[in-house]
């Protein structure tokens, strides 16, 4: 047995939050760290090396020409599994949710993904900067018709989703503000890219045109001054509303599910007191994000919060992904990846509105729960599914664990650990899908299905693939139960 001083189920939790996932086999890995290490650790995601996308783009030629976004949709997604850097992709994911901008408008892959490039590179830094490179984004320039917003014909659009779903929230600003924010941002566009044909899509960059700026002198949040975009996005990243607005962002997406964002104006946080410890943080550091997270995932109220937040759909799905062992390696069903997710209603990179996603109970209906359950069910469908064999193929990254997790080293472990009495079988296969919590009448139901054939037997050949068959359709009951829903 490897002695550490993590608790399995506590890293399982963090990973689960500040990741996607991990096994036990990597938790193991650890065992010379503390749980504050590992926190730190995934703050410094430099610390680590980044993914090696030659691979991605040899064998999946599509990502060398962005016509199409279908392939990036599933690129990220991949890396979301295979990362050493599991905290960057993740707030890029929670940037994405927050600034919510959709390709199908554009259609235009390269700035899509420069804008998600953007998101993993200042992600953790401060929300001014944050802020700021957001405003001088050609994806959502066009997204939210700034690069119509000129001199004498301000377009409100930017203005005023900056301020009512990006920083302040509703309730904290007026119709002026809107106005005066408007025409602080006029001349902020982008350089028109070459058209599709025949030249294929090129990547744009941010445009400042003087003559097209209002000049003239703007009030806004109480202040006066010839303010331009530079000094409304200071003005906004040191409001307490934007502290606040953004604290509960966070607690919502890495600690538990609060009522909707259109909401938040009226229904007071579920945890006022972690809010108001988190608003303190931003104020005092200058809206570190990094500080705020390092905060939040060591206090008591998220190590608490296991399995209090229904996962994403592409939460549940690089989840299942981490623990069965498959997309180690960009192989033919790359592009299912994308597709999976989409089935269950967030396809990334077209979120339906500015907006983005609603979560907790509305990621789950009639049809989306079937699909999460039929995708989950599936997952763990056959002891073929195994771990990657990465002897004599390149390495996804340094980084990259050779340790893959897999169907048949679950089984393999119960029958090594000799896990054949139903109760105890039960209990380690919760383990080795994450340390898994169900309720008691779950737990009722399942021993009394295992029990009707008995303790495991692994004597004869036959009886140790009778045995292993059952062992899959427990992870299969297990994963199909409401509770896996939670993470």
């Amino acid at each position: 047995m490897v002695s550490s001083k993590l608790d399995k189920k506590l890293t399982s939790h963090l990973f689960r939050r500040a990741g996607f996932g991990t096994t036990e086999d990597e938790i193991d890995n650890l065992a010379d760290k503390s749980y504050e290490d590992l926190v730190d650790d995934l703050l410094s995601p430099e610390k680590q090396p980044e993914i090696a996308e030659d691979i991605l783009r040899r064998y999946h030629l599509e990502l060398n020409f962005p016509d199409t976004h279908s392939g990036w949709q599933s690129y990220w997604i991949y890396r979301m599994i295979n990362t050493a850097r599991p905290l960057e992709e993740k707030m890029a994911l929670f940037w994405h949710h927050i600034f919510a901008t959709s390709i199908g408008k554009s259609e235009h892959t390269p700035s899509a993904v420069a804008q998600i490039n953007t998101f993993r590179r200042n992600g953790l830094s401060n929300m001014k900067q944050i802020l700021l490179d957001l405003a001088k984004d050609p994806a959502i320039l066009f997204w939210l018709d700034n690069c119509e917003n000129h001199k004498g014909e301000p377009n409100e659009n930017w203005g005023r989703e900056l301020l009512e779903l990006f920083s302040m929230g509703v309730g904290n600003y007026t119709e002026d503000d809107i106005k005066e924010a408007s025409r602080a941002f006029t001349g902020w566009t982008f350089v028109q890219p070459l058209p599709l044909d025949p030249y294929a899509r090129y990547d744009s960059e941010f445009l400042y045109v003087d003559d097209d700026h209002d000049h003239g002198e703007k009030t806004f949040l109480g202040e006066t001054g010839n303010w331009n975009g530079h000094d409304i996005i200071e003005i906004v990243a040191r409001q307490p509303a934007t502290a606040k607005f953004i604290s509960r962002h966070l607690y919502n997406f890495f600690v538990a599910d609060e009522p909707q964002v259109p909401a938040w104006n009226i229904v007071p946080p579920n945890n006022p007191k972690a809010i108001k410890n988190m608003v303190k943080i931003y104020m005092d550091t200058d809206g570190s994000i990094k500080e705020i997270l390092r905060f939040l995932f060591n206090s008591d109220f998220f190590k608490k919060s296991k399995f209090k937040k229904i996962k994403s759909p592409v939460e549940l799905v690089t989840g299942v992904i981490k623990i069965n062992g498959k997309h180690r390696f960009p192989g033919a069903d790359f592009g299912t990846l994308s597709t999976t997710v989409a089935n269950m209603g967030q396809a990334v990179l077209t979120p339906p509105t500015v907006e983005g996603w609603h979560t907790g109970k509305e990621w789950i209906d009639a049809g989306t729960l079937n699909e999460r359950v039929n995708f989950s069910v599936d997952s763990f469908g056959g002891k073929e599914i195994s771990t990657v064999d990465f002897e004599g193929r390149e390495s996804l990254s340094d980084g990259q664990s050779s340790t893959a997790g897999g169907v048949k080293s679950i089984v393999d472990k119960i029958r090594n650990e000799n896990k054949v009495e139903p109760a105890d079988l039960l209990n380690r296969c919760l383990e080795l899908l994450g340390y898994i919590e169900i309720t008691d009448q779950t737990r009722k139901e399942l021993i009394s299905e295992l029990n009707k054939d008995g303790p495991l037997s692994f004597s004869t050949d036959s009886d140790s693939s009778a045995s292993e068959d059952r062992i899959i359709k427990i992870l299969q009951a297990i994963v199909s139960t409401i509770e896996f829903q939670f993470g």
